[in-house]
């Protein structure tokens, strides 16, 4: 998965075209709900995560129709587009051979475990130091956001757009 977000962040550079950056970004967007997810036992976290990622493309989506609605779409032509395209699948079969096939067993042991203690330690992994920082740092991001939106959207009787 990380060789995949390795990618799809490569692939930004090559592509020029607002949506297909931001299909890329929500196929970002399920990579990383899926990684926070299997960090965890209960996916709620990457669930909410997703959620505020795709509201916020359905608005990018939106301002990006009615800027560049009668843009072309053209693919690029790099010679590194067609390596682009056949290494994640490569790189998926390459992992489900080096894959050690006797922790599948321990792996679903552990995901079937649904003991209020096991739900407590999840909660608290996701609390403790490491990911405490990465939530303080959403919070901020999302309150700037939030001001940002206001201040921007703000002017009484006004569209965001100017014709």
């Amino acid at each position: 998965m990380l060789t995949l977000n390795f990618l799809f962040s490569s692939m930004f550079i090559i592509l020029n075209h607002p949506l297909a950056l931001g299909g890329l970004l929500l196929l970002q967007t399920i990579l990383m709900a899926l990684m926070s997810g299997f960090m965890f036992i209960n996916f709620w976290f990457s669930y909410i995560l997703f959620l505020i990622m795709v509201g916020g493309m359905m608005i990018m989506f939106m301002y990006m129709t009615s800027i560049a609605s009668n843009e072309k779409f053209l693919m690029p032509n790099s010679p590194i587009w067609p390596f682009l395209l056949i290494f994640p699948f490569l790189m998926i079969i390459i992992s489900m051979k080096l894959m050690d096939h006797s922790l599948l067993p321990k792996i679903s042991n552990l995901m079937q475990s649904n003991s209020p203690k096991s739900l407590f330690m999840s909660l608290n992994k996701f609390f403790n130091w490491p990911n405490f920082c990465m939530l303080i740092m959403l919070m901020m991001y999302l309150l700037i956001t939030l001001i940002a939106i206001v201040k921007i959207t703000g002017k009484p009787m006004k569209p965001i757009r100017q014709n």
